[in-house]
C-alpha cells in the first residue's frame, strides 16, 4: 500500500476508482470545508474509513511534501500493457496518441507531463522500468491526480517498445533541441504518433534518438538554447493535439 496526498490528487484517486482504497487520513485540526468537504462526502460515499491523526505523522507519510492535511491510503498503481493503449485509441476511433517518456528523473516534470497528456487526450505513457521515475505519490501530486485517469505501461525496454511501436505503424517523433532539425510545425503530426521525450539535462540517449523516424524541434527566438522537459513536453504535446483538430474537444 502507499499513500496519496494533497487535494487534487486524494479527490481525483476517489474519483477515478482504480485504485483499492484503504482509508483516508486527515490532520486532527483541519476544518472540514471548502475542498477538504468535497473529499470527506465523497470518502463517505463510497464507504472509506475516516481517521484523523497527529500532523507529525501526515509529515511523515507525505515525506516531508505539502500534503495539505489530507492523504489516501491506497493500493499501488495500476500499470497497463502497450496492447491495453493501442485497444484504447481504436476503442475511439482514433490514430493512437501515446507519449513516450526516456529515462525522466524528475517527479514534478512527469506529473506536469502526465497533466497534460490526460488534458490532449492521449491514450497512454510509456515509461521505462529500471533508471526512471515510476508513478510515485509525489508524480500523482504533481499531475493533480490526472494519471489516475491515464494508462501508463511500465516497459523493460523503451527501444524494444518503440519498435514494436512502429510495426504496428506508429510513427515515433523525437523531441531534440538543435539546428538543422525540422521545426514542429513543418512536421505533420495527425499520424499514429509516439512523442518521444529524452531525459532532463541529457535528452534521448542515442538508440532512442536513432530509434526514432523523424526528429522535430520548437522553435526559439530568445536568448536561451532550450525549454524544460515538461514545458517542451507540453507545446509539443498541445501542437499534436492540434494537428488532429482538437479531436474530442466540446467547447
Amino acid at each position: 500500500m502507499e499513500f496519496i496526498y494533497g487535494h487534487w490528487a486524494v479527490m481525483e484517486t476517489l474519483r477515478s476508482k482504480r485504485r483499492k482504497i484503504e482509508q483516508l487520513l486527515l490532520t486532527e485540526t483541519v476544518e472540514e470545508k471548502g475542498m477538504v468537504a468535497d473529499i470527506v462526502k465523497l470518502a463517505q460515499d463510497n464507504n472509506i474509513k475516516i481517521q484523523r491523526v497527529h500532523r507529525r505523522i501526515m509529515d511523515d507519510l507525505a515525506n516531508g511534501a505539502n500534503h495539505q492535511n489530507t492523504a489516501l491510503r491506497v493500493s499501488p498503481y495500476p500499470y497497463v500493457d502497450v496492447e491495453d493503449i493501442l485497444d484504447l485509441a481504436q476503442k475511439r476511433g482514433e490514430k493512437p496518441f501515446i507519449l513516450i517518456l526516456d529515462l525522466l528523473k524528475d517527479p514534478q516534470n512527469v506529473g506536469v507531463l502526465l497533466r497534460v497528456a490526460e488534458s490532449v487526450g492521449v491514450h497512454g505513457i510509456l515509461i521505462q522500468e529500471r533508471r526512471s521515475v515510476e508513478v510515485t505519490p509525489a508524480v500523482v501530486n504533481a499531475s493533480s491526480g490526472a494519471v489516475e485517469y491515464l494508462q501508463v505501461a511500465m516497459v523493460n525496454n523503451i527501444v524494444n517498445a518503440m519498435k514494436d511501436l512502429k510495426e504496428q505503424d506508429v510513427w515515433m517523433i523525437g523531441l531534440e533541441a538543435g539546428p538543422d532539425i525540422a521545426p514542429i510545425d513543418k512536421t505533420d503530426l495527425n499520424i499514429s504518433l509516439g512523442l518521444v521525450l529524452g531525459s532532463e539535462g541529457e535528452g534521448m540517449r542515442r538508440l532512442v534518438r536513432d530509434t526514432c523516424d523523424l526528429l522535430v524541434t520548437l522553435p526559439m527566438r530568445g536568448h536561451l538554447a532550450s525549454l524544460n522537459v515538461a514545458t517542451a513536453g507540453s507545446v509539443a504535446l498541445y501542437a499534436a493535439w492540434q494537428a488532429r483538430g482538437w479531436s474530442g474537444w466540446k467547447a
